[in-house]
């Protein structure tokens, strides 16, 4: 009895759950209101923060404009006693806001000229640097589970969405879909979990009867963002991960 009771005390305690949020606008809940953080616009409704409350420790760290570049700040918040790390990011290395702002403005061909761009970047400049990013994220938080979240495609197909005509529309769902599978691609060679956010969303894009995007919106960079629907589906879809 003496032994068992050595050997329970010289064992390490357990880790209490920490989960870290990292990100980009999509993390940090732009377009969803009740903020809670102007300058990076975090959101109460944001998926970190609703799957946070289910964990004695919580960090959310994610902020509107991150890149993969920019987000090392938030990489301080990361700790060998992190469990869990959940990350959206990727989207505005290739020009997120810029592609958005030139189809709304633009034509047919200035918006697909601008998109294919994007898509280029995403083929050869993405993957080397969410490589980069996940990499870090394991450095710093080796027990971690990473669960990467995708970002889903903006419209719902044969919607009639006249906020931007069908070229535009499937212009930018196309580059979506290889955005996730870049992304996808990322997080298996991180021997991370990804959550393709595209079949939840799949009926309800932004001029969906019961929308979970954003259209264009005041203030502007709220524009084509999960609203708070969109973030409570992806706090559904993040259930399993803890």
């Amino acid at each position: 009895m003496a032994g068992v009771l050595a050997v329970a005390l010289l064992a390490p305690a357990p880790i209490a759950p920490e989960y870290v949020a990292l990100g980009d606008s999509y993390a940090s809940g732009a377009g969803a209101g009740s903020y809670v953080d102007g300058a990076c616009r975090r959101s109460a409704n944001a998926y970190p923060a609703l799957r946070g409350k289910d964990f004695p420790s919580f960090r959310f760290v994610a902020c509107s404009g991150a890149t993969t570049r920019s987000l090392r700040p938030q990489l301080r918040a990361l700790t060998p006693a992190t469990t869990l790390v959940t990350i959206t990011i990727g989207g505005n290395d290739l020009g997120f806001a810029d592609v958005l702002t030139t189809c709304t403005l633009n034509g047919d061909r200035a918006c697909g000229t601008r998109v294919a761009q994007a898509r280029e970047f995403t083929r050869s400049e993405l993957p080397a640097r969410l490589d980069a990013t996940y990499a870090a994220i394991r450095g710093a938080a080796p027990r971690a589970q990473l669960v990467v979240v995708g970002y889903p495609r903006l419209f719902t197909p044969d919607d009639g969405c006249r906020a931007l005509s069908a070229a535009k529309r499937m212009a930018l769902n196309d580059a979506a879909d290889e955005l996730a599978a870049v992304v996808a691609g990322a997080a298996e060679r991180a021997r991370a979990r990804f959550v393709d956010a595209r079949e939840a969303f799949a009926d309800h894009g932004v001029c969906a009867a019961e929308p979970w995007m954003n259209g264009l919106t005041t203030p502007v960079g709220d524009s084509y963002h999960p609203n708070k629907a969109g973030q409570a589906a992806y706090a559904r879809i993040l259930l399993g991960f803890r």
